[in-house]
């Protein structure tokens, strides 16, 4: 879009054409009241206090768009009166329980009646009993809603749960009266609120969602309210700490909000997590697993001197990648230090498939991110399961199809009824597990650039098209003749008489005939439907900006070198922007710094994980380490920024750093090591302390600093291999992965996540099975087996046995060889 220039109360201002007057606004420091919108969302006008003229019209700024050369202006008598109004009518019934509600001190209803100056009430309506509903991890108090609209668009908008929506209030109408005597926008606002509350899609009482919480983030009031957080704390009794949630890869910017724990226990507590809702969204786990920290803690040093001795003895360290770069830092230059092995598989296959991606694109990273994925009309996404691996590009696929009004293709086995209920413009393709390839081949036919491609590429492609010949049927329109009888006047003896007359129409008729069409091959082998052309003609249409996603079950896939060429290929020859999921927390830092061995030695330390010798952030090993959210230090997320986080609470033992000193390292703190993290290729040479971490009003991410997407050398061989179309997992199959807000030991360790260890099934499968819920049952694959209880998910479907990793103790990936797919016995024990 071109950029166009507005004036707003005399001031002009660049914004890009068709860009909303509110957002416009906001961006430039310039304030018009509104409660209803939602940054990334679509307007609803259901608040109509963002009033405002335009060229002498009024118009809602949340809703009108930008015009090159449009003259607005925000306040006017007839504005203010209506703004006015409008308050009054929110606050008609409200409540008056300020005191104790859990909003106080940061509601938006207290800051704007204050702000328009309401100091009377003109207007009444009897009330209606709203009986508080408990929604599980939500509290809804319909006394307290507005009826503003924000859970219900960011439910749909942001997340793609749709299970919020407005129903029937049940009160009385208005007084007829009013529609006369107050301004019109008023009275139909007031109109509104007073026939509607919030309530479930489903139509019970019972809220089944993925359990974000976002809307409750969004309530502009105390209406929807975090469960765990009723009634525990005043807004502004809390300190906030600005942080990176140290969950998923996604690197979300979230604030800690911390205070004692009791008037008995000086020791600081988090009670929640907040965020930027305008600009990014959380998950459930960021919402709701923060209590995941190694408390009480004290300085051993008997173990800390084990510690020092087990490094000295050790020629192997085994870590995961829930640490900070600058622990990565550290580690690394032990290694260079020692000669210790590193070991830490999963970042290693993302490296590995880094660079053999690398070795076509030329380019040291994956060219885009998720806030351009977020902002596509066409989405492509293969080898993830995105709701659960990175919940943040699950959100910007569901913003693509909803805001953009974009259009998707989903590629996995594992059939996910959210992914598909997102909107009837994404199509997912549940192929077998190991076409994964055939999945990308596709993708290239369908977008590459045959004119740019390698010509055996082009050629191999060529090779899965035919034509055949197909009977199909279509409706046409024949001309019929009838003759019908009508009454016409006779012109000799001026009666009526019956006449006969001839009478053409068109008929509708089908008829069949024989075409040739193209048969392509790839879509049959992906188990596609054969009308599936006819679908993409569709989806296709007005579409321009494209995206495309990939995930983990290419990094750890047999022919994962074959799958980095491919993508290479899509990145290089389309029109797509690639972007590629980490697997764990800070993957993408510990590819890029660490030097990663596929072997270990005779004895190996551990760090958060399982060896010879073991420092621990959960508690749980021989020396005691920190939990992320103790730390300082940065975190690399999927969008390639190095984000700061803070210790949201204090740890009173030893760290990495304190190992690494003893070793004949000296630095004082950890975050010492930020700067250094420019001698590794992409980072930048910066003080912690110098790393900013904020939005701005226009929505701009200003955290950290960018990696440097570096030129490196191609080969000139862009060749692939071609499919082995007999390399496929069918039968019984199970698949590692997490159900919704679990992801590692540390969200499993936390109060609010209650998720349960166990394998994951289907209702549709259980149902076609003699097993249920609660079950135990044995699971035995080649390369292991395990015992546990079924636990029925209705956020999955088909036959497909989902094995959790957030549990340690399941052991659930000795089940798999390193492919997130495997074949196996399931039986009742």
């Amino acid at each position: 879009m071109s950029n166009v220039t507005i004036n707003i109360d005399g001031k002009e201002i660049i914004t890009q054409e068709g860009e909303f007057v509110l957002n416009a606004a906001r961006a430039n420091d310039i304030f018009i009241p509104a409660i209803c919108y939602l940054t990334r969302c679509s307007p609803t006008l259901a608040c109509r206090i963002c009033l405002v003229e335009a060229d002498g019209k009024q118009v809602y700024a949340c809703n009108a768009k930008a015009k090159d050369g449009m003259n607005i202006t925000t306040t006017t008598e007839t504005i203010e009166k209506e703004r006015r109004a409008i308050m009054e009518v929110y606050d008609v019934n409200h409540p008056l329980q300020c005191g104790v509600c859990d909003q106080s001190g940061e509601c938006e209803l207290q800051n704007y009646t204050l702000e328009i100056g309401v100091d009377s009430q003109s207007y009444t309506v009897a009330d209606v009993d709203r009986a508080s509903h408990d929604w599980g991890h939500l509290h809804y108090d319909p006394g307290l809603c507005i009826v503003c609209e924000r859970c219900v668009t960011a439910c749909k908008d942001m997340i793609g749960d749709n299970s919020l929506t407005t129903i029937a209030r049940g009160g009385d109408p208005l007084n007829a009266d009013f529609k006369e005597s107050m301004p019109k926008d008023a009275y139909a606002m007031w109109n509104k609120l007073n026939k509607s509350v919030i309530g479930l899609t489903n139509g019970t009482d019972e809220l089944d969602c993925t359990s974000c919480g976002e809307c409750a983030a969004v309530c502009p009031v105390g209406a929807l309210v975090n469960t765990q957080f009723m009634y525990k704390s005043n807004s502004w009794e809390l300190k906030s700490i600005p942080a990176t949630c140290g969950h998923c890869s996604a690197g979300c910017q979230i604030s800690y909000d911390v205070k004692h724990t009791s008037i008995h226990n000086p020791d600081e507590k988090i009670y929640r997590v907040m965020n930027e809702w305008n600009y990014v969204s959380l998950c459930g786990a960021g919402r709701y697993g923060f209590d995941y920290e190694n408390r009480d803690v004290v300085k051993d040093e008997v173990a800390f001197a084990a510690a020092v001795e087990a490094f000295k003895k050790a020629d192997t360290i085994k870590f995961t990648s829930t640490i900070t770069n600058e622990e990565a830092f550290i580690l690394e230059t032990l290694k260079n230090k020692f000669g210790y092995k590193l070991v830490n598989d999963e970042a290693r296959s993302f490296q590995t498939f880094l660079n053999d991606y690398s070795a076509v694109s030329g380019t040291s990273l994956y060219g885009s991110d998720l806030k351009t994925a977020m902002n596509s009309n066409f989405v492509v996404s293969i080898g993830t399961a995105i709701k659960t691996d990175n919940p943040n590009a699950r959100y910007a696929l569901n913003n693509s199809l909803t805001t953009n009004k974009g259009a998707a293709l989903y590629f996995h086995p594992v059939v996910d009824p959210i992914i598909a209920g997102l909107s009837k413009n994404i199509v997912c393709v549940n192929h077998k597990p190991l076409q994964e390839e055939t999945a990308l081949y596709l993708v290239l036919d369908l977008f590459g650039d045959k004119e740019k491609l390698p010509t055996d590429i082009v050629e191999y492609l060529a090779s899965f098209h035919s034509t055949k010949t197909v009977t199909v049927t279509e409706s046409i329109k024949e001309k019929v003749v009838e003759i019908v009888k009508e009454m016409k006047v006779n012109e000799e003896t001026g009666e009526e008489e019956e006449v006969e007359v001839e009478k053409t129409k068109m008929v509708p008729k089908k008829v069949s005939k024989e075409v040739e069409v193209d048969d392509n091959r790839l879509l049959s082998m992906l188990g596609m439907d054969d009308n599936f052309m006819e679908t993409f003609a569709k989806l296709m249409k007005k579409k321009d900006t494209f995206s495309m996603i990939v995930g983990p079950d290419l990094y750890n896939h047999p022919n994962s070198k074959n799958l980095a060429r491919l993508v290479a290929l899509v990145e290089k020859y389309s029109a797509f922007e690639l972007i590629m999921i980490p697997t764990l927390t800070n993957t993408l830092g510990v590819a890029m710094i660490n030097e990663l061995s596929e072997t270990s030695g005779s004895y190996a330390v551990g760090y958060n994980t399982t060896a010879d010798f073991v420092l621990s952030g959960l508690g749980d090993g021989d020396l005691d380490m920190p939990a992320i959210n103790q730390q300082e230090g940065t975190l690399t997320s999927i969008n390639k920024n190095v984000n700061p986080t803070n210790a949201a609470l204090p740890y009173g033992g030893y760290t990495l750093n304190d190992i690494a000193n003893a070793l004949g390292l000296a630095a004082e703190n950890t975050i010492d090591y930020t700067v250094q993290l420019g001698a590794i290729d992409g980072f930048e040479a910066q003080e912690f302390d110098s790393l900013p971490d904020h939005y701005t009003n226009a929505g701009e991410e200003i955290r950290g600093y960018k990696l440097e997407n570096l030129s490196v050398d191609a080969s000139s061989d862009e060749s692939v291999s071609k499919i082995d179309e007999a390399f496929v997992l069918e039968g019984s199959l199970v698949y590692l992965a997490n159900p919704v807000r679990q992801f590692t030991d540390f969200t499993n360790t936390t109060t609010n996540l209650d998720e349960k260890s166990g394998v994951y099934m289907s209702a549709e499968f259980l149902e076609s099975s003699e097993l249920n819920e609660g079950d135990s049952v044995s699971v035995k694959t080649d390369t292991g087996e395990l015992t546990a209880n079924i636990v029925s998910d209705n956020k999955i479907a088909g036959n497909i046995t989902v094995l959790p990793t957030f549990d340690s103790k399941l052991n659930s990936g000795a089940l798999v060889n390193a492919y997130r797919f495997a074949n196996a016995s399931i039986q009742k024990v």
